[in-house]
């Protein structure tokens, strides 16, 4: 696929972090009624954004452009010292680092607020994803295939969704290669709000990225476009747990239309969570049950590759009366509480035996009190009890 019209022409950054192109290109960015898509025909229209902004009077008179609402200069001010101060970065479709795999998808993101270790974006990034509500042995091989990826100087990248996304994350973060984060709401928001010491962690020995101004809440429609950026980062997706219908198959369908390799780890036909990657398995998606899968599929990530280095923050531009951050709002609805232990556990369980020392681990609970809940579940048929302390899902 061609590179978008994103990337017609880079400008160099100066001295100063700011020329009145960047200025100008985030200014439009930012705009109401201005998304990736017409801001890549502005682009490609105009050939820089300054030409674009100074030709919007024009086409408004026209009608051409009639639901754009300009972002006020004081606003682009705003939030370049607001994420100097958190230590982030902007990084503009036009700067020389932006990721040229991510420019060439369809509708790449023009802006990319980042946290955390710039240089990650130069490595070789293999994407994992799968089910919020995943089981435990789904958690647990996800983290086990991203910690042996990262250790290999693969960087995963994920959503930092519950379950399989939140495992690919403390994997990555447990070799060199480390992890990239895409939210769907602002670098400065935990989403899900119990990942907010994970999301801490990755600013400091990671990356943290997205699309969106920091203090944007985790809206709903915002996930869908966050999931074409890692579908778009990533050289190859991962689909480790998936229903029929989720948004881990539609960032493989994404991957998939724009040249990248899907794989899929297989499993029980009785368990609904593995519906979607049974499926994508069937349509041609590589089998994965290890890692040596994935290099087997992707020859190039065979060979050795200069570790990219070890953690260091993003080099801060210099910065003018920078701001403290504007305080987050809150997302439109509470987030629900935690389901009792003994429903919590039910849903970590699957077909296939789990040690009862990992549902301990998961569950982030007292021994003493799993068993007890344990108990409850077995005497109510929930679960089965096997050799070797495991413990499964009872079939009915």
């Amino acid at each position: 696929m061609a590179a978008a019209p994103i990337l017609a022409e880079r400008t160099e950054i100066p001295a100063s972090g700011w020329s009145d192109e960047r200025r100008a290109w985030l200014r439009l960015a930012r705009s109401r009624g201005v998304g990736a898509t017409l801001f890549c025909r502005l682009i490609e229209r105009f050939g820089k954004a300054e030409a674009a902004l100074a030709a919007l009077p024009r086409l408004r008179a026209k009608g051409e452009l009639a639901g754009v609402d300009l972002l006020a200069e004081a606003a682009v001010e705003e939030e370049i010292e607001a994420l100097e101060g958190l230590g982030g970065e902007l990084l503009l479709g036009c700067d020389p680092a932006y990721p040229a795999a991510l420019a060439a998808i369809a509708d790449p993101p023009p802006v990319l607020a980042l946290q955390g270790r710039m240089e990650l974006l130069a490595a070789r990034p293999l994407a994992i994803v799968g089910a919020r509500n995943a089981s435990g042995n789904g958690r647990f091989l996800a983290r086990a295939l991203a910690r042996e990826a990262s250790q290999r100087d693969l960087v995963i990248v994920s959503g930092l969704a519950r379950g399989i996304d939140t495992a690919a994350h403390e994997g990555g973060l447990e070799g060199p290669g480390s992890t990239i984060a895409v939210l769907g709401s602002g670098i400065d928001i935990a989403y899900p709000p119990e990942n907010a010491e994970l999301l801490a962690r990755i600013a400091t020995e990671g990356l943290v990225m997205s699309e969106r101004p920091i203090g944007t809440p985790p809206l709903a429609r915002h996930f869908p476009r966050r999931n074409r950026i890692i579908a778009g980062l990533a050289s190859a997706v991962l689909v480790v747990e998936a229903a029929a219908r989720s948004g881990s198959l539609m960032t493989a369908r994404l991957a998939a239309a724009e040249g990248r390799e899907v794989m899929a780890v297989p499993g029980s036909p009785l368990d609904p969570r593995h519906a979607g990657t049974n499926q994508l398995l069937r349509d041609g998606a590589a089998l994965v049950t290890s890692i040596d899968d994935v290099l087997e599929a992707l020859p190039a990530w065979s060979r050795p590759q200069a570790p990219v280095g070890p953690p260091s923050p993003v080099a801060p531009r210099p910065q003018r009366n920078a701001a403290k951050p504007r305080p987050a709002p809150q997302p439109e609805c509470p987030a629900p509480q935690a389901p009792p232990l003994p429903d919590r556990i039910a849903m970590l369980v699957g077909v296939e035996p789990m040690p009862v020392d990992e549902v301990i681990r998961q569950c982030h609970a007292k021994p003493a009190e799993v068993q007890q809940a344990l108990l409850d579940l077995e005497l109510d048929g929930r679960v089965r009890r096997h050799p070797g302390n495991r413990i499964s899902r009872a079939l009915a």
